[in-house]
């Protein structure tokens, strides 16, 4: 049975197919109507349950810890979650691929290089970390359209450093948001299930990516148990609370040490200091190298060295102005170190 429902991809709330059952919003959306055990619009059977056939879409460690999920519901036959698993992941220099195709080589499941999805039938793509706008022609193809894995409490940190982000802004909750991926823009869709978790004070970015990767990876195994109803209890993000989590760029790794507190710098480094290495403060040229000690001792500013009740947390390094030669006339040293 065809039913004909509005166009467009706007908010909606989710609808039930013919008799109650309910059909997947984002196709009731795009005007194909389709119901579970009816037909997509194209001719394809629509599954009503599991088993079922996913391509997956993934890159690095956090869609890894998905994709090892999926493939181990593949292959417990007993519970017959998962058909068929296929990958697709996206061109690297490194012979070896990112972490998402090492273990899907590893594990002998197919795998295609973007732009290249594959032909075969799939009832749901599912989506973490691929960093691709995804076409709405691509998201028809599947019956039951694609879900995405994303490791925060959206609509906080949309775009592809949440997790980063969520270190380097200090946050104490974050968690994992299952939605239905939109055509051509990031983290928007309805939401179909999402947890939040303390931050663990002191954790890194990569320790923190460890951790939300395996609950990221229960919570999809959760929703495709029971698929069509999860679909069916989709709401859509709120409108406040938006913050957006852009990639990581070289001016941000650099400390700022006038600008800066000890405690920004300690996330700083807990944000991308497992990406590129340690904080690489040996010396700094003043008019004489600064060892270890003067770094730990610290040049601070004079309102600190005055107040004895300012918290250590608060403590800025200050900046130097320091004679150079008439010709040069006088220059600022600051000090500024990258992290390297």
């Amino acid at each position: 049975m065809r039913v004909l429902v509005r166009r467009g991809w706007g908010p909606r709330p989710v609808g039930g197919g013919p008799g109650g059952r309910p059909s997947p919003q984002w196709r009731a959306l795009a005007g194909l109507g389709a119901s579970p055990g009816g037909e997509d619009g194209r001719g394809v059977r629509v599954r009503e349950k599991p088993p079922w056939r996913v391509l997956f879409f993934g890159t690095d460690r956090f869609a890894r810890e998905a994709l090892r999920a999926l493939h181990a519901a593949r292959e417990n036959k007993e519970e017959e979650l998962i058909e068929n698993l296929e990958v697709v992941t996206v061109p690297s220099p490194s012979p070896k691929g990112l972490p998402v195709k090492q273990y899907a080589v590893q594990s002998q499941l197919p795998v295609y290089e973007w732009p290249d999805v594959g032909s075969g039938e799939y009832d749901v793509g599912v989506v973490a970390s691929f960093g691709r706008l995804l076409s709405e022609a691509l998201i028809l193809k599947f019956p039951y359209g694609m879900l995405n894995v994303h490791p925060s409490c959206l609509p906080r940190w949309r775009g592809p450093a949440p997790i980063i982000h969520t270190v380097l802004h200090g946050d104490t909750v974050t968690g994992v948001t299952i939605m239905q991926i939109r055509p051509k823009r990031f983290d928007v869709g309805p939401i179909i299930k999402q947890e939040t978790v303390p931050v663990p004070p002191k954790s890194t970015a990569k320790e923190l990516e460890a951790m939300l990767s395996r609950l990221g990876a229960d919570m999809l195994i959760s929703v495709l148990k029971n698929l069509p109803e999860s679909l069916s209890k989709g709401r859509q993000q709120p409108t406040e609370g938006v913050t957006h989590a852009p990639k990581i760029s070289a001016g941000t790794s650099c400390i700022k040490w006038e600008e800066q507190t000890s405690e920004q710098i300690f996330r700083l480094y807990r944000a991308i200091g497992n990406i590129d290495g340690w904080i690489g403060v040996r010396s700094v040229m003043l008019k004489k190298t600064l060892t270890a000690t003067d770094f730990y001792n610290g040049y601070l500013h004079s309102w600190y060295q005055k107040d004895s009740q300012a918290q250590p947390s608060q403590c800025r390094f200050q900046t130097l102005r320091l004679p150079t030669k008439k010709k040069q006339g006088k220059k600022i040293v600051a000090m500024q170190q990258c992290i390297k």
